[in-house]
């Protein structure tokens, strides 16, 4: 158990820290602990290379106001996890970034919250979500539910798939995380007031954020909060997402931490769903070693196949306005992977397994 002091200055330098959360790890472990960091002198923070911006932060009066927020946490029920503390997320502390600290509202203890051996899948995309998005994300979380170990559900409690990946988790029994974009007291979307009270109360669920009470919902603040979603799952499913989305986001960062990301694959024309597709796109190509082009093209002639079934190579070339013999070569990569059919004329059809 931290000291009350050390708790505070954990709290303290989470807020001046946070947005760079980097800088605060290297000062507390450059001085052996947080609490030394708001005694420094002028020439100390210069050696220790604080930004000038941030010196006038690290002060008595910080760390005074911090004391006074977690007096306040209390009498809410509310907790400050800090980095020390033994019930720190485990997979957060891989991240390069991780938070200094972290609000909880909960139930359950953050030892319950984060129960070693139960894994945390995120579920994130758009806003925007569509009645196929809809239907999916309840499918997806009905399905993690018969798994023995019930995963831990985590999202960034906005309007579209977070909430629908939410709720869901709460009506299938398994325990969900709402990571917040504002202070631990501010539900944002408003209309997410209900839901939030129900994560509260629910056990293994809650409430979670970096930023110190009072924070409102600005637009940099939900970029942050992704790094959190991301880094405390050990896999992101990317349900609904344009191409420059927040959960095409979350997807990347997970992605960069070296987590698993699944995507839902939609309809090609679908707005909401290009990311998802780009995602798909990008790791078949990884994973069979072509170029994202040739992938394109696969899937071009696929779709064609689908669409005409007989099709011949030649008429697909011509469509395409592709040489023939570029297109015989990714209907033979095709044929090998038992996706479509040729006849001696070369005319295609999908396999009926794939149909």
């Amino acid at each position: 158990m931290l000291p009350v002091e050390e708790r505070a200055a954990w709290c303290a330098l989470n807020t001046v820290f946070g947005f760079e959360p980097r800088l605060g790890h290297r000062l507390a472990e450059a001085l052996g602990s947080a609490l030394p960091a708001f005694s420094l002198t002028g020439p100390q923070m210069h050696e220790l290379g604080i930004p000038l911006r941030l010196r006038p932060l690290l002060s008595l009066r910080t760390l005074e106001e911090a004391a006074a927020s977690l007096e306040g946490l209390l009498r809410e029920d509310d907790r400050f996890l800090a980095w020390p503390d033994k019930d720190y997320p485990a997979l957060l502390r891989e991240c390069e970034d991780p938070p200094l600290g972290l609000y909880l509202r909960s139930s359950d203890p953050p030892s319950g919250l984060f129960a070693p051996g139960r894994p945390a899948i995120a579920i994130v995309g758009t806003r925007d979500i569509s009645s196929y998005g809809n239907e999916w994300c309840q499918r997806i979380v009905a399905a993690l539910a018969e798994i023995p170990s019930k995963p831990l559900i985590v999202s960034g409690l906005a309007l579209g798939v977070d909430g629908v990946a939410h709720r869901a988790a709460l009506d299938c029994g398994l325990p969900t995380l709402g990571i917040m974009a504002t202070g631990i007291e501010t539900v944002y979307p408003h209309r997410h007031g209900a839901l939030a009270q129900r994560m509260a109360a629910a056990p293994g669920s809650g409430l979670m954020t970096d930023y110190p009470p009072g924070t409102p919902p600005l637009a940099p603040h939900f970029l942050r909060r992704n790094r959190i979603i991301a880094g405390l799952c050990r896999a992101t499913i990317l349900v609904e997402s344009r191409i420059r989305g927040g959960g095409m986001m979350t997807a990347r960062l997970a992605a960069s931490y070296g987590r698993d990301v699944l995507a839902l694959p939609g309809r090609v024309d679908d707005l909401r769903s290009q990311g998802c597709n780009l995602l798909i796109r990008e790791q078949t190509a990884e994973a069979l070693n072509l170029p994202p082009a040739q992938i394109d093209r696969l899937a071009t002639i696929t779709g064609l196949i689908r669409e005409r079934r007989g099709i011949s190579l030649e008429d697909i070339a011509r469509t395409m306005d592709l040489p023939w013999q570029e297109v015989a070569a990714d209907a033979g990569i095709l044929e090998a992977d038992g996706i479509i059919c040729m006849d001696l004329l070369q005319n295609c059809a999908i396999q009926p397994k794939n149909m």
